[in-house]
């Protein structure tokens, strides 16, 4: 008997360690490169000091202008949180920003976007299952550069601060008006069925195996 519950715990670690190998891995190596490369330490990039202060970090690459010179965008990417104990990072929920405007550069086809929430209640606000920028929670433009400071004025008062870049060059970011949701058909996908990002981020579920990119670039941060 003790060898049949041995046997079907190893099963389930088995099947858990599996969900999420059919999942849109792409996207996750590709928010995995975002973190990469914008955490990089470069001159042109976000200061480590933003990402040591960081309660959790959204990353969505890729967002698509709806129109040129007009408002209107669309993404799909993942959100990921501390745990208790500040030692390491949460499995990747998924999140969804439509509408508003993010201050795509004129002539950019994609733009990759990193939030970081700073303070509990703007983690609060960005794992409910939606918010609008502005109406519900203030974005704040996150300053560039690896000698900018976590200690400013702008962000001493911020929950979450943004960046965005195209094509390697920082653009300015406007995410007023924007809608930012979970992806629940993202979730699904990765764990087998629909989880709110709550519940992913703060139950201790495990990361998918298609998430190992993803997880690896966020072990990396400060």
């Amino acid at each position: 008997m003790p060898r049949i519950r041995s046997f079907a715990a190893g099963a389930l670690v088995v099947g858990l360690s599996a969900v999420g190998l059919h999942a849109d891995d792409g996207r996750l190596r590709d928010a995995a490169t975002v973190i990469t490369e914008m955490s990089s330490g470069a001159d042109l990039s976000i200061s480590p000091a933003f990402f040591a202060k960081a309660k959790c970090v959204a990353v969505i690459p890729g967002v698509r202008k709806a129109a040129l010179g007009i408002g209107g965008q669309y993404g799909r990417g993942y959100i990921s949180c501390r745990n208790a104990s500040g030692t390491g990072w949460s499995a990747p929920g998924g999140v969804r920003i439509e509408g508003g405007s993010v201050g795509l550069q004129i002539g950019a086809a994609e733009t990759d976007l990193i939030l970081l929430v700073l303070n509990d209640r703007g983690a609060d606000r960005l794992l409910s299952s939606r918010f609008t920028v502005g109406a519900d929670a203030a974005v704040a433009a996150g300053p560039v550069g690896r000698q900018a400071s976590a200690q400013t004025d702008a962000t001493l008062a911020a929950e979450i601060l943004a960046w965005s870049r195209s094509r390697g060059v920082y653009a300015g970011i406007s995410l007023q008006g924007s809608t930012l949701r979970e992806d629940s058909s993202e979730n699904r996908e990765l764990y087998g069925s629909e989880r709110p990002n709550k519940e992913i981020v703060r139950g201790g579920t495990p990361p998918p195996a298609a998430a190992a990119p993803l997880m690896t670039a966020l072990a990396k941060l400060p």
